[in-house]
Parts: structure tokens; sequence; C-alpha cells
């Protein structure tokens, strides 16, 4: 880490080359300072139909040979939720920055063991929870600061859809970390803890897929103040995937797909016909690129810790997740470990 300062361009490995790698790969070539230099599979074919569209110098058909690589700066994790720890600690232990994917790992204690790790390495690390990096997203904190809603009350905030045939067999695998709850529930989940805290107490149910998974997940987070949560996650239906965040003078609305770019913003005072919508710069690409951009002007910086997405963030979403977890009856193989 001790050359990042005098270099031009934070150079970028992804670890993982799955349809998100695609994506974030395509974003790094709008991220001032960054290039993307290396890849790494354990599958010599998904290495070479990703190098198609995105020649890189350095293909590596083993994770380990990628962490090795002396010429990367930092990696971003786009594997399966349950190989994230794993993979993190080796990443880590290579002295290079992680750029983790969502869920950040399977439980609180794997969360942080990484984060611990991380610190005794002096090494950058950070969840990729992309949203918080948008440009909607960033415009409603504003909204919120200045007082525009007073103060928030509840937040209402649901994720769903029905998978398409062929489905991903990852959505309903246990050990693969499957379910609607770490795959698209983290979203609400993070929208309540990001404007409201802690709750102070939890209800969760679930239903249960064939798999053991739980296919939906119903969630209320309650406070001590009075202020609540609603919360949905489901992969049996297609859902609004939109979120309302309600203070005592006013209201603001995330509409469809209130977790990415392409969301719209909507601002109401008083009585629903006072509805306005808000403008916001539109993504030039996929939406990573504004959370690769901050990673790599963070490792400009030197910085081993996001200002935005903090350790402790991490932390209380894990922490937060495993509440839930235990509430609905949501259990994998990983919790054995």
């Amino acid at each position: 880490m001790e050359s990042l300062n005098n270099m031009k361009k934070i150079r970028w490995g992804i670890l993982g080359c799955g349809k998100i790698a695609r994506k974030f790969a395509s974003d790094l070539r709008l991220v001032q300072s960054a290039e993307l230099i290396a890849i790494g599979a354990r599958e010599k074919s998904s290495l070479e139909t990703f190098s198609k569209d995105f020649p890189v110098p350095h293909r590596h058909t083993s994770y380990e040979s990628l962490v090795e690589n002396t010429e990367l700066d930092v990696i971003y994790i786009a594997t399966p939720h349950p190989f994230h720890y794993e993979h993190a600690l080796l990443c880590l232990k290579n002295k290079k920055a992680v750029l983790c994917e969502k869920a950040f790992a399977m439980n609180m204690r794997q969360a942080n063991e990484m984060i611990v790790f991380a610190k005794a390495q002096n090494t950058f690390i950070m969840e990729a929870l992309w949203t918080k990096f948008l440009p909607h997203y960033q415009l409603m904190k504003k909204m919120i600061a200045e007082g525009k809603i007073g103060s928030i009350q509840s937040v209402i905030a649901q994720f769903g859809f029905k998978p398409t045939p062929p489905v991903a067999p990852r959505l309903f695998d246990p050990t693969l970390g499957g379910g609607s709850l770490l795959d698209i529930g983290v979203y609400p989940v993070f929208l309540a803890l990001d404007l409201l805290g802690r709750p102070d107490s939890i209800e969760a149910n679930m239903t249960t897929a064939s798999t053991g998974v739980d296919d939906q997940c119903a969630i209320q987070f309650h406070y001590n103040t009075g202020k609540h949560a609603q919360l949905f996650s489901s992969l049996t239906s297609d859902l609004a995937t939109g979120a309302d965040i309600a203070g005592d003078a006013g209201r603001i609305r995330l509409t469809h797909r209130f977790h990415g770019p392409t969301t719209n913003l909507e601002f109401y005072t008083g009585i629903v016909d006072t509805r306005q919508a808000v403008e916001f710069e539109s993504a030039k690409g996929n939406g990573y690129e504004y959370e690769a951009q901050h990673v790599t002007d963070c490792l400009l910086q030197r910085l081993v810790e996001s200002p935005v997405m903090k350790h402790s963030d991490t932390l209380l979403l894990m922490e937060t997740l495993d509440r839930i977890r235990d509430k609905a009856g949501i259990k994998y193989p990983s919790d054995r470990k």
C-alpha cells in the first residue's frame, strides 16, 4: 500500500467472472484513475469468455495466483456470499485492498473476523453496497439532512421478483446462501438502518422454499422512540421494489428499483397532491462506477476505511441480519462452522 500515493492509476482485479463481475468491469471504464488489469476464475472457460469482452494483461486460473499478483492494488470480490469470508481473507493475507460484494459475509462472526484482519493488515476493505453511492440516494440523504421531511417516523421498503427460467441455482441453494433475505432483503434492511439506526426490537417471519431457505421474509423494526420500519423481500412475486420515507413534515418516495440507479425520487409535503419530482444525475453505466470511484479515491488517499461505508455500518447490517434470521428461523450450513 506504500506506493499508492505515487501512482497515477489504481490497478484493479476481479475475483469471479459472473454476471455482476461483468457489470462492474464495464463500469470501471468510467472511473478516473482506475484500470482493470487482472481477472481470476477457477473455470478456464469462464475466464476465456470474460476475457473476450474485457481483455486484460493478467488472466489467472486460480484465485491464489490472482491475489499474489504484485501489480494489483485492489480486488473486487464478485463470488456468491458464502465464499466472501474465504476470498476476502485470501486477498488481505496478500495485502490486497478489498471491495466485497454484499452480503458482506454469511453472519456477524465472519464479518467481524474479516474487518479485524483487515485492520491488523492495515489494508482497506469495504462492503460493496452500491446504493449508498448513487446520486438519487445521496440527494435523498441531503434532503433529509436539510430537514425537508422533518423527523423521520417510518420507513417502508420492499424488494421482490419472481425468477424467470432458467432459475439461477444459487437463489434457493442453502449452501450458496440462497433465499430472499441475504440476496435482496439486504437492501430494505440497509435502508432502514441507515435512516433510523439499530432497532430496539425486531419481528420477522418467513415462508420456506422447498430447499429450506426463505422465499419470502417479512420484517418489522421497532424503536423505543415510536419510530417503525416495515420491510419485505420476496422471490415468489414481482413487487414494486420501492421505498417510502415518512417524516413529520413530509415524505420521500423512491420508486421502482429504489436500490439502483434507475429509480425516480418523489417529494411530498402535506397532502398527497403536493407531489414534486426531483431531478438528479443519471448513471452513465450500470451504477457501479460510483462505488468504484469512491474506493479508487480512498486508495489514492491511502485510507484503510471508507468514510461513507464504514466498518461499523457493515457490522451493524450483519448483526441485524443475524437478528432477523434468528427471529425468522433462517439457517445456513456456514452457521455451524
